[in-house]
């Protein structure tokens, strides 16, 4: 069978799956059709707002079911219909047995992480959070478990102590559209021979998680070393976003949004905390064994600012707190 006569049925969701389906559309693969989250409401307004990967669907005029409930009857029908040969997940949800049992050549996803490790809706910002030096994409079997399949392909690639999770999210977006089709063609040519994460296990490393993050999740604790501060801002930059309340004299707290810091490593006898600052060009934070010098940050109804310019419209105290 050739790429044109294999019926692929597609699954995701948001930007990181646009960029695979891009590519097997520009690679004249057969995409029988494309599922998706149903619109969800979004903005001040609460309007209901199509997925990254709907919207491109729809401008291709890919045919496009949007399930609320993935063992609904009448979207098994509709998906059985579609006699996909392959389906493939990318950042879509957990499937049931029943779908990704359906083709004949199963069903395959994509995972921003080096599997086994980071398993979980989070891979990227968890990686970047942890001080990960290395990341990666990898595709596999789907098993009921979720992202225990076997292992079809991976591919490595660097991180620098000054990315973010954004900058990490875009290469891997690249790359996973790559891995995507060569997956394909590897099926195709009868190629691919599966290995069991059990086998790829490092004997003496941590298996890491990537749970979903929650805003919770997202506080800053300026009793950590700078290190583990600067690498928690960086893994939830841009999004969700690192946060922390500024506390001042006589005023209510105010929660600012946290986008780029510096490390300066500095011995100090403060609380972690407190803020350094001369009111006009720089913000620096006591952490456990220096200081977070923050270069961009966000108030509440306004927009992203570096330090110097959100000093010259709002005055922070020398003095004051981060909590």
């Amino acid at each position: 069978m050739n790429k044109e006569d294999l019926r692929i049925v597609y699954m995701g969701t948001p930007d990181f799956a646009v960029e695979p389906l891009r590519r097997l559309l520009e690679g004249g693969y057969n995409v029988a059709g494309v599922i998706t989250m149903p619109d969800k409401p979004a903005g001040r307004g609460h309007k209901l707002q199509a997925s990254p990967v709907k919207q491109f669907a729809l401008e291709h005029n890919l045919p496009l079911l949007q399930p609320e409930k993935l063992k609904a009857e009448n979207f098994l029908e509709a998906l059985r219909a579609w006699k996909a040969d392959l389906q493939i997940v990318v950042a879509f949800r957990m499937l049931p047995e029943v779908v990704w049992a359906m083709p004949r050549l199963g069903t395959f996803n994509l995972h921003a992480s080096l599997l086994p490790q980071y398993r979980g809706a989070a891979p990227i910002n968890w990686a970047v959070i942890n001080g990960e030096t290395e990341t990666g994409i990898t595709t596999f079997f789907l098993k009921q478990e979720i992202d225990t399949g076997e292992v079809i392909q991976q591919v490595r690639i660097p991180i620098a102590d000054t990315d973010d999770a954004g900058a990490v999210h875009d290469r891997l977006m690249t790359l996973g559209g790559r891995l995507v089709t060569e997956t394909v063609d590897a099926i195709l040519a009868g190629e691919v021979r599966p290995i069991p994460q059990e086998e790829m296990y490092q004997p003496g490393s941590e298996l890491r998680p990537a749970p979903k993050i929650f805003k919770e999740t997202c506080r800053i604790s300026w009793n950590q070393p700078v290190k583990t501060v600067y690498d928690f801002v960086r893994g939830l930059s841009p999004h969700p976003t690192a946060w922390t309340e500024l506390h001042q004299p006589e005023t209510e707290p105010v929660v600012v949004k946290v986008f780029e810091t510096e490390k300066l490593p500095q011995s100090h006898d403060l609380t972690p905390g407190t803020i350094r600052t001369d009111g006009k060009t720089y913000l620096h934070v006591a952490a456990a064994d220096g200081f977070i010098g923050i270069r961009s940050l966000q108030l509440p109804g306004k927009k992203r600012l570096n330090t110097d310019e959100l000093l010259r419209g709002f005055r922070i105290k020398e003095g004051s707190r981060m909590e």
